[in-house]
């Protein structure tokens, strides 16, 4: 297991893709341990990986995303959001918090997001007189908001991984993302009193309805997903299904920017976006399984149960674990390689594996924006046009409100279990 893991370091060190690193060390360990045999099921488990319906909803959302973005609702929600609450000091700020919110139903993908709104929104915001750096920041920090308001791919791979309900984790997350939300929004106001930052001048209440009717059609993708899963009429995967019809119908009806000359690109990037992650899943699949025969996990309750049988100092130890994992891992590899792993210790401490999910899903999204390797901040430098060290330092009121948020949602489990509860009621 020694040789496997100084791979795993090595291969990490060199950056190859954390697919690819899995499936190598996998094969690594066979033939550095010398058990050849488990090599005649490894087709099996490549295929078992993704063997689930619940992960046809992944490449339905990216393909609802996809949809969106190509007719053009992308840019109506952040007009919609620039007309209702830019006139407020700091009001750029403001909008680029509701924007990503609007994006966060839709798109479910912190990196996607960072890198669709550093694009858009970071120009703007330095035009009407904000630092770029600041405006890279709290891009970047709102588009955490992606992986936590439902739809999130990663709460349907961790919902596969612990066999849970998928609905369950979208609810769970819809507490926590507001108060992220609010948070940004608070933090901004506290800023924008103290550094004076400038507004625009208030939109007429005609235009700000006009541009409140001219959104309504977009809002029946998320609502269709939200209020679908919600009221039980359909599986979160069949209400990707259903997204992915309604993105059609809006865009063709109600906003004529859907070409039909467009499709095969479409089809095309959501294609490539869902390959990335089903190999990664798969390999994953593999590695978990070698981490069984080795017995880690339970090698691993047993390393912790000795250290306490605390629940609370046990979640204690994950967080910073986990943050420290997100360093070096984005948000989706720090998912899939610990699953397997952490999963037989909640159930070991009796921590309710649906909160579980959005403390684990948090912590790997906060892991994107911290130094020195978080592929948030990478996207959003480059994207943005900033330098990597005047990023850092606009980030970091960003990080502790988020870790503020962390701690909330760590210790009071009701914000994540509230929900769920209420609607199976």
């Amino acid at each position: 297991m020694t040789a496997t893991l100084l791979v795993f370091v090595l291969l990490l060190i060199i950056r190859v893709p954390i697919a690819l690193i899995l499936g190598i060390i996998s094969l690594v360990y066979i033939f550095a341990s010398g058990q050849t045999l488990l090599l005649n099921n490894l087709p099996q488990q490549l295929f078992s990986g993704v063997q689930s319906f619940s992960l046809l909803a992944i490449p339905l959302f990216m393909l609802a995303g996809e949809l969106m973005n190509a007719t053009g609702i992308t840019i109506k929600l952040i007009e919609f959001a620039r007309k209702g609450v830019g006139h407020f000091k700091g009001g750029l700020a403001y909008v680029n918090i509701v924007a990503n919110m609007f994006l966060a139903s839709i798109i479910g993908s912190a990196t996607a997001q960072t890198a669709m709104m550093s694009k858009i929104m970071v120009p703007e915001m330095e035009k009407a007189g904000y630092k770029r750096e600041f405006a890279a920041a709290t891009t970047a920090s709102a588009a955490l908001l992606g992986p936590i308001i439902p739809p999130s791919m990663l709460f349907i791979i961790y919902a596969v991984g612990a066999s849970v309900s998928v609905n369950d984790m979208f609810m769970a997350g819809v507490l926590p993302g507001i108060l992220l939300a609010f948070s940004f929004i608070l933090l901004i106001m506290f800023l924008g009193i103290k550094n004076n930052y400038p507004k625009s001048e208030k939109a007429p209440t005609k235009e700000v309805l006009n541009a409140f009717f001219t959104i309504l059609p977009a809002l029946l993708v998320p609502a269709s997903i939200i209020l679908g899963t919600m009221s039980g009429i359909f599986t979160a995967t069949e209400s990707a299904a259903v997204a992915c019809v309604v993105a059609i119908l809006v865009g063709k009806v109600f906003y004529n920017g859907l070409n039909l000359k467009k499709i095969p690109e479409i089809l095309g990037n959501a294609t490539i976006a869902t390959a990335v992650v089903t190999l990664l899943m798969s390999t994953a699949s593999m590695f978990g399984w070698i981490l069984a025969f080795e017995r880690i996990p339970q090698i691993l309750v047993e390393l912790i149960s000795g250290v306490s049988s605390n629940p609370l100092v046990f979640l204690l130890l994950i967080n910073i674990f986990l943050l420290i994992t997100g360093i070096f891992l984005d948000e989706l590899a720090v998912m899939i390689v610990l699953l397997p792993i952490l999963i037989p210790l909640v159930h070991n401490y009796g921590i309710d594996p649906v909160h579980f999910g959005v403390v684990l899903c948090l912590n790997a999204t906060i892991g994107l924006l911290t130094p020195p390797v978080g592929a948030g901040l990478f996207i959003a430098s480059s994207v943005g046009e900033v330098k990597m060290e005047k990023l850092i330092r606009a980030i970091v009121p960003f990080i502790f409100v988020s870790l503020a948020v962390l701690i909330l949602v760590t210790y009071l489990p009701f914000l994540t279990t509230w929900l769920p509860s209420v609607m199976k009621d």
